[in-house]
């Protein structure tokens, strides 16, 4: 029997002009986004469809605009399809997408939430004493040993073990530029920093994940109606409990991306679908796995094209 993952992009996949085509096209995307506006009285439309870019950028705008386009294209699969998924699983901000497709939290809460959680995450960063770099072509135990060997001298973690060979390491600045020159002599390809505005992943989010718990606890959360990876564990959340401490954790600790994804594929998963803007995620399966279908749905094109896959797949 076939299994269907779906999994949902976080920062880094955000463009000007992302969900408009659903927009135009499905009358249950256009509801989300006017939903999601109502939420935060911010014109989500606008902000998605013409930017700025630096204005989408921001990271109190990224992560409502980001859920807002995956819940739309979530609903526009699920209304011409009736699909229905085994797994689901996001990255970073995009946990918080999967959460909701899940039914673990309102559509309308999330997005409040993580509009507080981008604010909390950039006033945390505020001081500009951190940064975060990839690490390109380098093993998960070489980035380990760095990290282990650079540590002492401030802030330094993995932020998220995404594929073989891709690693982001986030921290104080010191440290996280004497580790990518560590990594570059063990070999890596490419150690570049990120364009982003704090060490995000690390304990320096303390101040952040605290307020974040507060106002976890002044929402509704409900036990997913399917199972759903946790980014810190890489295991299924259990009860409705687990994602308040869960989400608390995930904001200070590295994203488990790469291990998240083998769980799925051991679960049965043997199609994967990434709903919502870009297609980073699926080129991170790609290089995790060759055994799986990766299909993606970000506008009316995609849609038809991975309804279509999906149905031949059944009927094989």
């Amino acid at each position: 029997m076939i299994k269907t993952a779906l999994v949902f992009p976080g920062q880094g996949s955000q463009s000007v002009g992302m969900g408009k085509d659903l927009y135009n096209n499905f009358i249950i995307a256009r509801q989300a986004f006017e939903e999601a506006s109502d939420a935060i009285h911010v014109d989500l439309k606008k902000l998605c469809f013409e930017g700025p870019a630096d204005e989408l950028g921001k990271t109190h705008n990224t992560q409502p605009a980001l859920l807002t386009v995956s819940i739309a294209a979530y609903r526009a699969l699920q209304h011409e399809s009736g699909f229905r998924a085994d797994f689901m699983a996001g990255h970073s901000l995009g946990e918080y997408s999967a959460l909701t497709a899940s039914g673990a939290i309102s559509f309308s809460d999330a997005v409040k939430l993580v509009r507080f959680r981008g604010k909390v995450m950039s006033e945390a960063a505020g001081d500009g004493t951190g940064m975060m770099a990839a690490i390109l072509g380098l093993s998960r135990e070489a980035v380990d040993e760095v990290i282990s060997e650079v540590k002492g001298e401030g802030v330094l973690t993995a932020a998220n073990y995404n594929c073989p060979g891709q690693i982001v390491i986030s921290g104080s600045i010191a440290p996280v530029q004497k580790a990518m020159e560590a990594c570059r002599e063990k070999g890596a390809k490419r150690a570049l920093p990120l364009s982003v505005s704090g060490p995000f992943h690390t304990e320096l989010m303390s101040g952040a994940a605290r307020r974040l718990q507060e106002r976890l606890g002044d929402i509704d959360l409900k036990e997913p109606q399917c199972i759903v990876y946790s980014n810190v564990t890489a295991k299924p959340y259990g009860s409705a409990d687990d994602i308040t401490a869960l989400l608390v954790r995930q904001i200070q600790s590295s994203v488990m991306w790469e291990d998240s994804v083998s769980e799925m594929i051991a679960g049965g998963a043997d199609v994967f679908i990434e709903v919502g803007a870009g297609k980073v995620l699926t080129g991170l399966t790609k290089r995790i796995t060759k055994e799986t279908v990766n299909l993606n749905v970000n506008n009316t094109d995609t849609l038809k094209k991975t309804i279509s896959a999906c149905n031949e797949i059944r009927s094989r």
